[in-house]
């Protein structure tokens, strides 16, 4: 499977507003709600962060709709911050948008 960048998030409205197509999303949430977000909205797969086990139902459908689910125990700013550092770029508006504090 091709991943072209990530989103971390845990509003499934952000997910659904601002992922592309081939998005790794990693996400504190562990509903099944997730599974058929990334399901609409065509994501590579699903990073569980913070230790977060889903339930057995969550694990079937995401088996049923081959969307992969992967678990860490890393923070999701921290998990995101190393896909970041190995080169996958985030889910911006707009192509090398910069943040400003």
């Amino acid at each position: 499977m091709e991943v072209k960048n990530a989103c971390g998030a845990d509003l499934l409205s952000d997910v659904l507003a601002f992922t592309k197509e081939h998005t790794l999303l990693l996400t504190g949430m562990t509903n099944l709600q997730v599974i058929r977000t990334a399901e609409i909205s065509d994501l590579t797969g699903v990073v569980f962060v913070r230790g977060k086990l889903p339930r057995e139902d969550v694990l079937k459908a995401a088996e049923e709709k081959n969307i992969p689910v992967l678990l860490t125990d890393h923070t999701m700013y921290e998990a995101c911050g190393r896909l970041y550092q190995n080169g996958l770029p985030g889910c911006s508006r707009t192509e090398g948008a910069l943040l400003n504090v």
